[in-house]
């Protein structure tokens, strides 16, 4: 099932909608003005992400937004995905693990040496998620962040 779409301008309203109600649902301080500009530069190619939508295209129930950098210890380029969230409606239907395959198998192919993502330690459901589709704990390693 291709349930992989990569996003474009067209897609904002119903992306910025879901990115709101997935902020909403995590407890994040967001607004649309605030999700709209960190959405609309991904939608219009810049180079360092990109965002898919999970679904029917006219009516998607989710999206995977990834970043992209540069590893030393993978060999290469690398992608983070920063959010992936599945409408609640429609949620362990397999879709995200889908969308999770698919973007890991279209990364692969443009190069991409690795895909890493961030989740709560106290999240063990989103982990057993996560380990079910091929993500590891790195155990020796702590993701930390700077706001600046």
């Amino acid at each position: 099932m291709k349930s992989l779409h990569l996003a474009d301008l067209s897609d904002a309203d119903k992306v910025v909608a879901m990115t709101l109600a997935f902020h909403a649902e995590q407890g994040f301080d967001s607004d649309e003005d605030h999700v709209r500009g960190a959405i609309l530069p991904l939608l219009e190619g810049i180079p360092h992400g990109a965002l898919w939508v999970i679904g029917p295209r006219k009516s998607p129930v989710g999206y995977v937004a990834v970043s992209f950098g540069w590893s030393l210890e993978f060999g290469g380029l690398d992608a983070v995905v920063d959010e992936i969230y599945v409408r609640p409606a429609v949620r362990r239907r397999g879709m995200g693990g889908d969308a999770l395959h698919q973007l890991s198998l279209g990364l692969r192919e443009g190069g991409i040496r690795a895909m890493h993502l961030e989740v709560a330690r106290a999240d063990e459901q989103a982990q057993r998620f996560y380990r079910r589709n091929r993500f590891a704990l790195r155990d020796d390693y702590v993701f930390m962040s700077r706001v600046l």
